[in-house]
């Protein structure tokens, strides 16, 4: 099951993921509400959901083993599984050696986008320009909302 069958879809960095479903960041509802309708689909590789278990045990966001659970399930039944693709060749590398998983899972799986707010992702948005987009939360509401304008969370109204 890819994209033409489950909509758009992207990769989001784990402090996205966050946004969505700890934090409800208000800016990132619309991403979330996307993802719950199915016009957007999350693509996730055991590294991703590996890296999102552990995030849940960070003291920080005080989660006990049941909100860890559900958090987890919550994101895998947002998330379509991308197989063990080659890693493409040619592609910047990050700065950062954790985020690497992300531009990789975004070029192999032929994602439209990675949501991040990390900067040394960010900083890498010209150079994968060509392969796929690289968006903070607020720029992929308004990509979104460009190619599916009910994504945006403003409906038309109804005539009658």
């Amino acid at each position: 099951m890819m994209a033409a069958e489950t909509g758009s879809l992207l990769v989001l960095d784990t402090n996205v993921v966050l946004d969505l479903l700890y934090f409800d960041d208000v800016v990132a509802r619309p991403l979330r509400h996307a993802l719950e309708d199915g016009r957007m689909r999350c693509v996730v590789t055991d590294a991703t959901l590996e890296e999102w278990r552990r995030v849940l045990t960070y003291p920080e966001f005080a989660l006990d083993a049941t909100r860890q659970t559900e958090l987890f399930a919550r994101y895998q039944a947002l998330s379509v599984g991308a197989g063990d693709g080659a890693v493409s060749s040619g592609l910047p590398r990050c700065s950062d050696p954790d985020d690497q998983k992300f531009i990789e899972l975004a070029a192999a799986s032929g994602a439209q986008g990675l949501v991040s707010k990390d900067h040394a992702v960010l900083k890498l948005c010209r150079r994968c320009a060509p392969r796929f987009r690289i968006m903070t939360p607020a720029e992929a509401v308004r990509w979104l909302a460009e190619c599916l304008p009910e994504a945006s969370g403003h409906q038309p109204p109804s005539s009658g």
